[in-house]
């Protein structure tokens, strides 16, 4: 058994908790890492406290001194966290009283643990989302700097990851910004559904005291007080929206990660990685292996984890709190921490890509990437789209026997499948012919790519500014 019950709570009880159950119900091993903004939260509410008239001006005073000396402690590390006092709150609210004496157990007035943790974990996501929008930001200008440059570099474009047209690295560079775009746009709108403010509902219907929640709210930077007592201590809506904006944002750069590893193959030999961000193997000396993307790839999964893990969380809750909430911080603490990582990651190594442009070019040639150019070329001529297809396969089925691409048949090669076929055909069998071609919003030409980074880039400056 524990030596005495929760000071907090234990005056109902008339045994002490099991000293296994004490440990298998405490967060503070895990929560501590709140104590920023739980410390954040108190200074706000015994503030409003006293503007309201519940606490004296010197009783706050008093209360915010020793919470900022606590929080000099925490940081220095010379705060000793008491599993028997179970989590961070409480953990904080003990050594307040000890510093200060009686007046520290004022502070818990107005409040519950409950409303309590509920805006913690909001202050701390808002505060995670800020960073991870920083390195999402970084990333994103990144790679529409990276795609500016290369908008004339000419590479295949698969389908099936089959050769299937010519484009630009520019240009695929820019599909990859086009997902994250509406990555950002996720995290910003989630961001503000998690900036509404929880306390003042107290454990589950509000307090009896005349507390100001609007107060509150404008000294915590919150847009507004939750409306429902109810919800705002029971809802974790946000906690799965954050995790499921990371686990749409894993699976894209999961999706770049794989064309990064097929790309650095001596297959593909499209890009080369700096070595910083590549390791070798312990017995084969040549190896250069690209462990960033891979290990992005990797860790996908686990966030994807934590998304059904969080709605399976909640799936069963009846109103109001209920303790299977503490099992929400870890997958959430995981879940920021991996998201925020492979963004750093990647926005410190997209910019420092350098393609093979000679390997893009020729792989480019190869794979008959020009057919439907040709079929274009034939279909302006007059010819039927559905004859200019079959006439480009009987063109193709000849290339692969005589092992030409389309651009290497001289003329005659070419006019035994039509007549109509002359000699201005070579303007559009050549790869920079086909992606010049292309030439509309949202295509592959080169101007088009460049056009289309610097609308990017103010699309990118707009999102600065928060509604």
């Amino acid at each position: 058994m524990s030596q005495a019950t929760n000071q907090s709570w234990g005056g109902r009880f008339s045994e002490p908790t099991d000293a296994f159950v004490a440990r298998f119900t405490a967060s503070v091993t895990f929560d501590q890492r709140f104590a920023r903004q739980d410390i954040q939260g108190s200074i706000a509410h015994a503030t409003m406290l006293a503007r309201v008239g519940v606490l004296t001006d010197d009783e706050r005073d008093a209360i915010i001194n020793g919470l900022t000396e606590i929080q000099g402690e925490i940081e220095r590390g010379e705060f000793n966290w008491s599993v028997p006092l179970e989590d961070v709150h409480m953990n904080i609210e003990a050594r307040l009283t000890d510093k200060i004496g009686i007046t520290g157990k004022k502070l818990h007035t107005g409040r519950s643990r409950n409303d309590q943790v509920a805006t913690d974990i909001r202050l701390f996501m808002r505060d995670e989302i800020d960073v991870i929008e920083v390195e999402l930001k970084r990333l994103r200008e990144g790679m529409i700097e990276l795609a500016d440059r290369e908008a004339d570099t000419i590479m295949p474009g698969f389908t099936h990851l089959q050769t299937a047209q010519p484009v630009t690295f520019g240009h695929h560079l820019l599909a990859w910004q086009e997902m994250l775009a509406r990555d950002h746009e996720r995290l910003l709108d989630c961001r503000k559904r998690v900036n509404v403010l929880p306390l003042g509902a107290a454990a589950l219907a509000g307090t009896t005291y005349p507390i100001d929640r609007h107060v509150t709210a404008e000294l915590l930077g919150f847009d507004r007080p939750a409306e429902n007592s109810l919800d705002a201590v029971s809802d974790r809506d946000f906690a799965i929206e954050f995790t499921s904006f990371a686990s749409i944002l894993m699976m894209h750069l999961s999706r770049m990660s794989e064309e990064l590893v097929l790309w650095t193959s001596a297959q593909f030999d499209f890009i080369d990685l700096p070595d910083r961000f590549c390791t070798g193997s312990s017995i084969m000396p040549q190896k250069k292996n690209p462990d960033v993307p891979e290990l992005v790839r990797g860790k996908t999964g686990r966030v994807y984890g934590h998304l059904m893990g969080l709605l399976t969380l909640m799936k069963s809750q009846p109103l109001a709190y209920n303790k299977d909430n503490q099992e929400d911080k870890e997958p959430l603490f995981d879940a920021v921490d991996t998201v925020r990582d492979c963004l750093k990651a990647f926005a410190d190594m997209v910019p420092a890509i350098e393609p093979k442009k000679d390997s893009m070019y020729e792989a480019a040639r190869r794979g008959f990437s020009t057919a439907t150019d040709l079929a274009d070329y034939l279909v302006r001529k007059g010819v039927a789209f559905r004859d200019a297809h079959e006439i480009v396969g009987q063109s193709v089925a000849y290339g692969l026997k005589s092992r030409k691409d389309l651009s290497e048949m001289s003329l005659e090669e070419l006019q035994q499948f039509s007549t109509i076929i002359e000699q201005d055909v070579f303007d559009v069998l050549t790869l920079e012919g086909s992606v010049a071609a292309r030439n509309h919003i949202g295509g592959t030409a080169p101007d088009q790519v460049r056009a289309a980074a610097q609308r990017a880039r103010e699309a990118l400056g707009a999102l600065e500014v928060r509604a």
